[in-house]
């Protein structure tokens, strides 16, 4: 029986090139692997919208408030989700808002929406993983010393599920994602049925002992900052977008029920759960003070008491928190492979793993989320003022390239579709300077350094691959002039079976062969000069081959590297027509910690390569395994 090794086990077995199909999906897994984030966001958006009112001393007044303050946020929501229908029809192959910014605006616009894209997508993964964690823990106090490993354990495990492919990731987020939506629905159908034919309000929920007591006056700006923390609901609704090609045919109409499957539920949960609380005069309690409970979960004991049903629905908001950063996971790496296509990251991060999945991608975000976790000690709630920045400013920017991108076709009815993208573009606008300016000083400032940073950073990775570019560029036929044959260089240590082999390989590739051995006082190191001539130089001989002369170089101060390092220099300047192949001998090490014993071959070739200089070249020759 053929063993089967760890890799397979937990990633699955390689995938071939064309087996792509089978990995694509439809919008049964689409709205798990790609409405995961969005969905969940029904569960926090209204809640940090009554967080503000609360913190405000707005009080029992706040669950009024949150009617209009949730129309405006879907209102939002449904002309977005009309641009981006004609963004996915525009632009099949991923229309990403750097996609879209950079054909039509320009790539410095195109860079901008892919920074807010990036930022958005690693304060998801951190936050939302925070989040589902810190629902866990306030359920099960007694795990709260253990909420960065739990956190951090919950990055692996989505990690591990994407590697293995989407299809596998798909499959697995079906179950805790349409639990989510079956049971929160049921909630508010109950609820909402109640409402509409008992004749009698709802009886209004006892306030936790958490909340604000008094009811204050709800201003203006107080509803635009309530509206600008609800905009937290509004992440993720970019992903399916970026994602079309990972649907299978007919990809554009896959994708547009997918998009349309996600707005639905959420706008319904949204409206549902704003309708709901509005009815009962639920209101916030502060987050991580004694007595807190979420608004999901007041609505739930409200509608449902606390029972069995209760525990279910929560358990399953609980799930679908924990795990909404694979949204993060399945868009993300596709944006990294549209800038490395573009140069813009390095080349890895649009080449696919053996599962078919764009792995640096997926390992670069899973690092970045781990960072944030643990510089935070995973809790990472005063990042979530971040959060709508960078989805908004996405949203405008593709938008905005939509209205240029209709601007210039000449396809049938595309002055109404100019209108749809120019109200969405309008709309986000609008949204996005709300958040800014009431956010500015919660953090959202933060947004002004890590944009341009990412930007900057996008920008010299271009310049280094242009500058590549340039300097390895070659035209016309292969140049073939002074084709003299090479020098060899051996450095050597003993004459051992290693040494033996890369001796024996050099006599057939040149006749002007140097061994060098580099006297430094070391245990390790024999004198070769006595056994020189019977094992070397009269063998070698009697075959009429050209000798191989031993270099000794004498080093007082036991320094190997730079010794070595100017001898070379020493002998290209006396032969500057020839090229030096420093040929190295190697042990095969199979195990990781060999190379904590042994690695001196692998510092030589890194200081060869980095000072040697153009004439010298590298090789090397295995020697024994072990």
């Amino acid at each position: 029986m053929r063993r089967v090794g760890w890799r397979t086990l937990l990633f699955g077995r390689p995938l071939r090139s064309d087996a792509e199909a089978e990995e694509q999906i439809g919008p049964a897994q689409g709205v798990p692997v790609l409405g995961l984030d969005a969905l969940a966001s029904a569960s926090y958006g209204p809640e940090a919208a009554l967080t503000v009112l609360l913190l405000a001393g707005a009080g029992a007044s706040a669950a009024a408030a949150i009617v209009p303050v949730s129309v405006a946020i879907i209102g939002l929501l449904v002309i977005v989700y009309f641009s981006y229908r004609q963004t996915i029809a525009a632009y099949p192959n991923g229309g990403g808002s750097f996609t879209v910014a950079n054909e039509n605006l320009g790539a410095t616009a195109g860079l901008i929406a892919a920074a807010a894209l990036a930022t958005d997508y690693i304060l998801n993964a951190a936050v939302a993983i925070s989040a589902g964690v810190g629902a866990i823990v306030s359920a099960v106090p007694a795990l709260l010393p253990h909420t960065l490993a739990l956190c951090l354990a919950v990055l692996v495990l989505l990690t591990v599920i994407n590697l293995r492919g989407i299809r596998s990731a798909g499959l697995v987020f079906m179950a805790p994602t349409y639990a989510f939506v079956g049971t929160l629905g049921v909630v508010l159908v109950l609820g909402l049925a109640r409402a509409l034919t008992s004749g009698t309000p709802p009886a209004s929920v006892p306030a936790p002992a958490a909340s604000a007591a008094a009811g204050g006056t709800i201003g203006f700006w107080l509803l635009l900052r309530a509206f600008a923390s609800g905009c937290t609901a509004m992440t993720g609704v970019e992903a399916v977008s970026n994602g079309v090609p990972l649907f299978r045919r007919p990809t554009v109409h896959l994708a547009r029920t997918t998009l349309t499957l996600i707005v639905a539920i959420l706008v319904l949960l949204l409206g549902g759960l704003a309708t709901l609380v509005c009815l009962h005069g639920i209101t916030a309690t502060q987050p991580g003070e004694p007595g807190y409970q979420s608004v999901v979960s007041q609505v739930v004991a409200a509608v449902v008491g606390r029972g069995a049903f209760y525990y279910a629905t929560m358990a399953a908001v609980l799930a679908v928190l924990a795990l909404s950063a694979n949204t993060s996971f399945a868009d993300f790496p596709r944006v990294c492979r549209v800038l490395a296509a573009e140069r813009y990251l390095p080349p890895e991060f649009a080449r696919r793993g053996s599962r078919l999945v764009f792995t640096s991608g997926i390992i670069a975000l899973a690092l970045l989320a781990a960072l944030l976790l643990i510089a935070f000690g995973g809790v990472t709630d005063h990042l979530i003022p971040l959060f709508a920045i960078g989805a908004l400013l996405a949203f405008t920017m593709s938008q905005l390239g939509m209205v240029a991108h209709w601007r210039r076709s000449d396809e049938r009815g595309r002055l109404a579709k100019l209108v749809v993208n120019a109200c969405g573009a309008a709309a986000t606008s609008v949204a996005l300077a709300v958040v800014l300016v009431s956010k500015f000083t919660h953090g959202a400032w933060i947004t002004a350094f890590v944009i341009p940073a990412f930007v900057f950073g996008f920008r010299a990775v271009r310049r280094y691959h242009d500058r590549l570019g340039a300097v390895t560029h070659a035209a016309g036929p292969i140049d073939l002039s002074n084709l003299t044959p090479p020098v060899v260089v051996i450095p050597l240590r003993r004459l051992d079976q290693v040494g033996q082999k890369a001796l024996r390989f050099a006599l057939t590739i040149a006749r002007d062969v140097y061994v060098v051995q580099v006297l430094a006082e070391e245990l390790d190191t024999d004198d070769l000069r006595p056994q020189w001539r019977e094992r070397v130089e009269e063998p070698v001989g009697r075959l009429g081959a050209a000798v191989p002369r031993l270099v000794q170089i004498r080093s007082p101060y036991r320094e190997f590297f730079g010794r070595l390092l100017e001898w070379l220099g020493r002998l290209t300047a006396a032969e500057p027509d020839r090229q030096v192949i420093v040929l190295i001998p190697e042990l095969v090490q199979r195990r990781w910690y060999q190379f904590l014993v042994s690695h001196r071959a692998w510092r030589l070739r890194a200081q060869l390569l980095l000072e040697g200089g153009p004439q010298i070249s590298v090789m090397s020759t295995p020697g024994t395994r072990i």
